[in-house]
């Protein structure tokens, strides 16, 4: 097996290959501009590992792991439309470098191209493949629209919140690592497992994301705090509701809602966080579904070394700052 690092130059390597030469040129320019803003590409990564684990080649997962990236950027350009951002990864999202009709009709023909790179494979394969791909798509839209819908709601429930990262953001994980199990032939107990896995992990991470925000430090790479300035409901804002008393809950649903100096809203609000032990609750969740997904990983039929593998990515992810 190889090191993520590894797997990421060689799928730069043949994501450098593939730049569009097409025409009309405001389709395509903005698609190559996304694609190669860089990130960690982690999803296609996984594609990747995930072959090796299962005795496959890696390379011939390429084409998947493309497909995934291409899906993941394709939301990238619509969630920056929704959002209204001005910046993706430090630079100019593709709607305020071109304009608002350019990026929802390069989303759109990202999306179908990232389609169009799963006909690379035939058969079972194929079938597998397309299915997959379809069902995460449609999961990826319902949880952007429950994360929409929470902008209207005061009480969010926690198992609507973690249905919400789970499709918004964890689906995409455990079918990348599905889609390499897929190619490279794995039984379906063990594609399922290594979903789960890739699932679990998904929401840990998203969690993690939740806590860095407000408990991080300014190497998070972006302000702390945003999501109490930008009103999000978070694990911790769902949770200070349930546990504070009527008088906290209502200094707490104020300063969400009362434009104030943002230094004295974050500090106010942290101090309601710690008042109720949401920075340790939080930290009980994330072990927790990181757990899960360590226990998917016991279950699977490869090496107890490839175990290793999987279980040290986990714990990487967990241990980031950023």
């Amino acid at each position: 097996m190889l090191t993520m690092e590894m797997y990421r130059n060689a799928f730069l390597t043949y994501l450098n290959e593939q730049k569009n030469n097409k025409e009309p040129e405001n389709l395509y320019t903005p698609i190559d501009y996304i694609m190669g803003l860089g990130g960690k590409r982690i999803r296609p990564v996984l594609v990747l590992m995930s072959s090796d684990l299962f005795g496959g080649d890696y390379n011939e997962a390429m084409e998947a792991a493309l497909s995934v990236e291409m899906f993941h950027n394709f939301t990238l350009i619509h969630d920056d439309v929704m959002d209204k951002a001005d910046l993706r990864r430090g630079n100019q999202t593709v709607h305020k470098k071109w304009d608002l009709n350019t990026a929802i009709l390069s989303g759109d023909a990202l999306m179908i191209m990232s389609n169009q790179r799963l006909e690379h494979y035939s058969g079972e394969t194929f079938k597998l493949l397309i299915s997959l791909y379809n069902k995460t798509a449609l999961e990826v839209c319902e949880g952007q629209q429950l994360d929409v819908d929470f902008e209207d709601l005061v009480d969010v429930p926690l198992a609507t919140y973690i249905k919400m990262i789970s499709y918004k953001t964890a689906v995409l994980v455990g079918a990348s690592l599905k889609m390499g199990a897929i190619i490279a032939d794995a039984s379906l107990d063990d594609q399922q497992k290594i979903y789960d896995f890739g699932l679990n992990l998904g929401i840990a991470f998203q969690l993690q994301d939740d806590y860095l925000d407000t408990f991080g430090t300014e190497d998070f790479g972006k302000r702390i705090g945003g999501d109490i300035l930008e009103g999000k409901k978070t694990f911790l804002y769902i949770m200070a509701l349930e546990l504070a008393n009527d008088e906290d809950r209502a200094k707490l649903l104020e300063l969400y809602s009362t434009d104030l100096d943002e230094d004295y809203k974050i500090a106010e609000v942290k101090k309601l966080l710690i008042k109720y032990g949401l920075e340790a609750l939080l930290t009980e969740h994330i072990e927790q579904y990181t757990m899960k997904a360590f226990q998917d990983i016991e279950g699977l039929s490869i090496e107890s070394s490839k175990k290793q593998v999987l279980k040290n990515f986990g714990l990487g992810l967990m241990n980031r700052k950023t």
